[in-house]
């Protein structure tokens, strides 16, 4: 028996041109139901703790900014090898097309319980970080938009005009320029589940190597 495709080959082609073309790619059914469902259950067996703002010693939770909790994800079962795998065919795809030289990903898993949100943010600061591309993958199946938790994103820049909104569909995935894009996450009238992850370049040398996360 066939093994049911985890995404369309053509998607990560399309992915690719959109960041090349716009800086973003908004993808509706991405992600088949499949993994989705199979991620979705990898989620629910994780230990979530409260997510924080900033790195390192600057790390600190803030209930006013932010409220969805975290895991962080491991290769731990073939739902989470599977995503991972899809992640690094996709920085494959990038990489070919923009020469980014995308180096590693990093992703966790996150739940936004009913009237959570994250205020608008951009997810790398020019010079302070080495996150290029951020990627977001919606896990929830029957999402109505009257459900609310849409994500977001701004025109770069000060003006605060919305660039695009994007539901928490099961299978939708997100895919833009960590630098470029202010983004936020509006409340939810039910649990909201989600993936975030980052891709990174480089910035090891012989007196520092990059922390995986």
């Amino acid at each position: 028996m066939t093994t049911p495709a985890l995404y369309n080959p053509e998607l990560l082609d399309r992915i690719a041109d959109d960041l090349y073309a716009n800086g973003f790619s908004i993808q509706p059914e991405a992600l088949s139901p499949t993994l989705c469902h199979d991620l979705l259950m990898a989620l629910q067996h994780q230990p979530l703790r409260s997510a924080g703002i900033g790195r390192s010693e600057l790390h600190r939770t803030n209930a006013d900014i932010r409220r969805d909790s975290i895991a962080w994800i491991e290769p731990d079962d073939t739902a989470t090898r599977d995503w991972l795998a899809f992640a690094a065919e996709l920085q494959q795809a990038i990489n070919r097309r923009l020469f980014l030289g995308l180096f590693s990903f990093e992703s966790h898993f996150a739940h936004y319980a009913p009237g959570a949100f994250y205020k608008t943010h951009v997810d790398a600061f020019r010079g302070e970080s080495n996150r290029v591309v951020s990627v977001v993958a919606y896990l929830n199946p029957s999402w109505q938009q009257s459900d609310g938790g849409s994500m977001v994103l701004y025109e770069p820049g000060d003006q605060g005009e919305t660039l695009a909104e994007v539901w928490p569909e099961q299978g939708t995935l997100a895919v833009f320029l960590s630098e470029e894009f202010p983004h936020e996450v509006k409340p939810a009238l039910r649990d909201r589940y989600s993936i975030a992850g980052w891709y990174r370049i480089n910035t090891s040398d012989s007196s520092r190597v990059d922390p995986p996360r």
